[in-house]
């Protein structure tokens, strides 16, 4: 009989979750206007940006290589990820409700777990790119056709889509106790630890996802990059100036990206509120900062895209220095 009260209590928390209630936002008065400008900013730069790069990788066949491929699409998902996260940012900022419903929540989940597993994934294969290009010059070109690479971005794309779909059906039928996330957005993490249910299966798939699929991943990054280095110390003054100036905007992005979601990561785990500033900050990190830096360092380092994007700018060609 007790039993039955409880499952009761529980079908009726869930039916009457019809929204989250994001605690990690704060009372920030009319400072609220500053972020505001200040987080507006920031995803029009973003915007023009990479918008600006997709359309010169995609107008100038010269740029039609395989490297430059693998950048168009890393900036279609860096569009596509800053996407589902600063709209919502920006209306939560002039909110003084901080709530959001459960569809647009779970869509949300949905948009990055697509976001950070096709960012890692791009950043991988541009790895592999970077390693038959230095290390493996001859073969290249029967390597990465373009045929290949566009087969690769697709089940790249595919994968990324199927994966976070798969997650997301497991956190659907959820039955939630509760409807308070101690974050400024929607995450897995989050809405699974408002279950009534055992979110066992979630907290097993997660550690497994890692160590099968992105473990080996860096493993290979870790072994093209010792390749490329031993290449690099090896080889000619020129040799050792064309590997910095094509990977060093790709080794970069990567430390950079990798760093943001292991800290995600690892605060997700673990009860960290009491750092709620310091942690809303590095939670973001993950979501803000590669939109933000990848193009500024592919636009500037790399010098097919930066004289391009000059002539565009100043409307007169400009000879590669």
């Amino acid at each position: 009989m007790i039993t039955i009260k409880v499952d009761i209590r529980k079908n009726v928390s869930s039916t009457q979750v019809a929204f989250f209630t994001q605690s990690a936002y704060f009372d920030t008065g009319h400072l609220k206007y500053l972020y505001f400008v200040i987080i507006l900013s920031l995803y029009l730069f973003i915007v023009v940006a990479n918008v600006l790069l997709i359309v010169v990788i995609c107008m100038n066949r010269s740029l039609h290589e395989p490297m430059y491929m693998f950048l168009c699409s890393l900036f279609v998902n860096e569009l596509y990820g800053s996407t589902s996260l600063f709209p919502f940012l920006l209306v939560q900022i002039l909110s003084d409700v901080h709530t959001v419903s459960v569809p647009l929540c779970f869509l949300q989940i949905y948009c990055l777990l697509f976001y950070g597993n096709l960012e890692y994934f791009t950043l991988g294969a541009m790895s592999y790119d970077r390693y038959v290009a230095i290390c493996l010059p001859l073969q290249y070109n029967t390597r990465m056709t373009c045929r290949k690479v566009v087969k690769i971005i697709a089940i790249m794309w595919l994968y990324s889509a199927v994966n976070a779909s798969v997650l997301i059906s497991v956190i659907v039928p959820l039955q939630l106790c509760g409807n308070i996330i101690n974050k400024v957005y929607c995450d897995i993490p989050a809405v699974t630890k408002l279950g009534c249910s055992d979110g066992t299966f979630i907290d097993i798939y997660g550690p497994i996802y890692i160590f099968v699929i992105f473990f080996p991943l860096i493993i290979f990054i870790l072994f093209s990059y010792v390749k490329i280095l031993k290449v690099c110390f090896s080889g000619s003054k020129q040799t050792r100036q064309k590997v910095v100036s094509t990977c060093t905007p790709h080794l970069i992005s990567l430390l950079n990206f990798s760093f943001g979601a292991f800290f995600e990561i690892i605060q997700s785990r673990f009860d960290m509120s009491h750092e709620s500033n310091i942690r809303v900050f590095l939670s973001l990190y993950w979501l803000m900062s590669p939109p933000f830096f990848n193009p500024v360092l592919y636009g500037l380092n790399m010098t097919k895209i930066r004289n391009i994007c000059l002539s565009l700018v100043f409307g007169k060609s400009v000879t590669p220095g």
